[in-house]
């Protein structure tokens, strides 16, 4: 599988609220879902300030458990996560997908969903 290291990669920064490593994977215009507030996310200083925010908030953490090419650029993982609040209450420990798209080798777009 093509990209599955650097994801991977991304999910242990993500947990570790490494922004700066996360972004460098990241085409500058990249289009990422608001699941905490709704709607989308346009550029990497957007997706900065959001985590940020929601890191404040919540403590989401999310673990990698199925990879599966899609198409030549994309990737859908099967993530494990959990999404407590800053007092410790869980509020959501289930299973999602997220979808990858890649340009140039970079991340171009993420989109959220139920795992096929």
């Amino acid at each position: 599988m093509k990209y599955r290291e650097l994801l991977i990669q991304i999910y242990k920064d993500f947990n570790n609220r490494n922004i700066d490593a996360i972004s460098g994977s990241m085409i500058h215009e990249v289009s990422w879902p608001n699941a905490w507030e709704g709607g989308y996310i346009k550029g990497v200083d957007q997706l900065r300030n959001y985590w940020t925010r929601q890191w404040m908030e919540l403590e989401p953490i999310v673990h990698p458990i199925a990879f599966k090419d899609i198409g030549e650029n994309q990737v859908e993982v099967e993530v494990k996560q959990i999404v407590k609040d800053k007092s410790g209450k869980l509020l959501f420990n289930g299973l999602v997908a997220h979808t990858y798209t890649f340009e140039n080798g970079l991340i171009k777009s993420m989109e959220t969903g139920q795992p096929g």
